[in-house]
């Protein structure tokens, strides 16, 4: 896509105003042919395969940032970032996580990279760490709004820490990512098994009602936040909100829309993270509606208690689901690297020959 200017055109036409990357979705473009004249060119300086990864995916978010660098000025910064995610080996590693952070943001050397940190409860200290040192970090893999407050409070104690030493703040950014439809993947199973014990009509009710229920009490819960006096005085030094990220917003059930994980969910200080499928359904046929996520939100904590009530925690959900995210990148990382090994040993094979 950088290559062929598709990326390019894309800000241009369409208003693409980000770029996220995980190890599966790099993982899948290693698989293809388009590296192997740098994988090749790389192998023959005698870089290692971890080298190798490092350099080709440096390089397009290099790229990708400079693709976005007008998008990023003339927003204020606000827009325009491109994320690099850590190793997800390191997800339970702070002082991992903080090194690779560091490491890449040398790297990278451009004021729209987000990097990417898992929000697991031992990430938090690497998070507000990171923010407090002026990296502006996309906190991924929430899924409960328990773990949503959790980073939030790491955003607002970093900020804090800059203003009382003096540091500038109007420069720092983060995103919080809400993972959606993987929520409601599991909860429906869950659900499921309740029917077969019975009270079928409350259940179905609940099909597919959890991930949407839990984004809208996120927000409002940013809501809250965002209209207290702590946070009044941080935006007086100049901070700028915390916006909330929509993640895993393509359909993965093909029963409900294909916009379904966009349409409710339009609100201010947000951002949806849409695949290209999801992208090309909502400018076809998706409506926007001002505010749609501050809609039906009683309706929201009634659904959760309800899902309490039958048994269904939504705070367990999210520990199975954020360790299950955590292997799903792990597995992903590692199938990346064992291919691009052998992309490696098999240019190193033909050069001994």
């Amino acid at each position: 896509m950088i290559v062929s200017g598709e990326l390019a055109r894309r800000i241009k036409e369409e208003g693409l105003r980000g770029i996220t990357a995980n190890p599966t979705t790099f993982g899948q473009a290693l698989t293809s042919d388009e590296y192997d004249e740098d994988i090749r060119a790389l192998v023959e300086r005698g870089k290692r395969t971890n080298e190798i990864y490092d350099h080709l995916l440096v390089d397009d978010v290099q790229r990708a940032c400079d693709l976005l660098r007008d998008v990023h000025r003339d927003s204020g910064g606000v827009d325009g970032f491109v994320s690099l995610e850590v190793s997800p080996h390191l997800a339970y590693d702070p002082a991992g996580t903080m090194a690779e952070t560091r490491r890449y943001v040398a790297a990278v050397g451009r004021p729209n990279l987000y990097i990417k940190i898992p929000g697991t409860n031992r990430g938090v200290a690497a998070i507000e760490q990171m923010l407090y040192e002026g990296v502006s970090i996309n906190i991924t893999l929430l899924f409960s709004v328990t773990a949503y407050q959790s980073v939030s409070e790491a955003y607002l104690t970093a900020l804090e820490r800059r203003v009382t030493e003096k540091q500038p703040i109007d420069r720092v950014a983060s995103v919080a990512s809400f993972f959606l439809s993987r929520i409601d993947v599991l909860v429906d199973q869950l659900l499921a098994q309740r029917r077969a014990a019975g009270d079928e009509a409350r259940v179905s009710a609940l099909r597919g009602q959890a991930a949407i229920a839990s984004a809208k009490l996120a927000y409002r819960a940013f809501k809250r936040t965002t209209a207290s006096e702590r946070w009044e005085w941080l935006a007086s030094k100049g901070a700028r909100p915390q916006r909330l990220l929509w993640a895993s917003t393509g359909t993965k059930n093909p029963a409900y829309r294909d916009v379904y994980y966009v349409e409710p969910l339009v609100g201010r200080e947000t951002v949806n993270t849409m695949p290209e499928q999801t992208i090309a359904a909502f400018a076809d046929h998706g409506e926007v509606r001002a505010g749609a996520i501050e809609e039906g939100v009683e309706q929201a904590s009634a659904t959760m208690r309800a899902l309490t009530e039958i048994g269904i925690a939504p705070d367990s959900v999210a520990w199975q689901l954020e360790h299950e995210g955590v292997q799903k990148f792990m597995d992903a990382y590692d199938a990346a690297m064992k291919a691009l090994h052998a992309k490696c040993e098999d240019y190193r094979g033909r050069k001994a020959a």
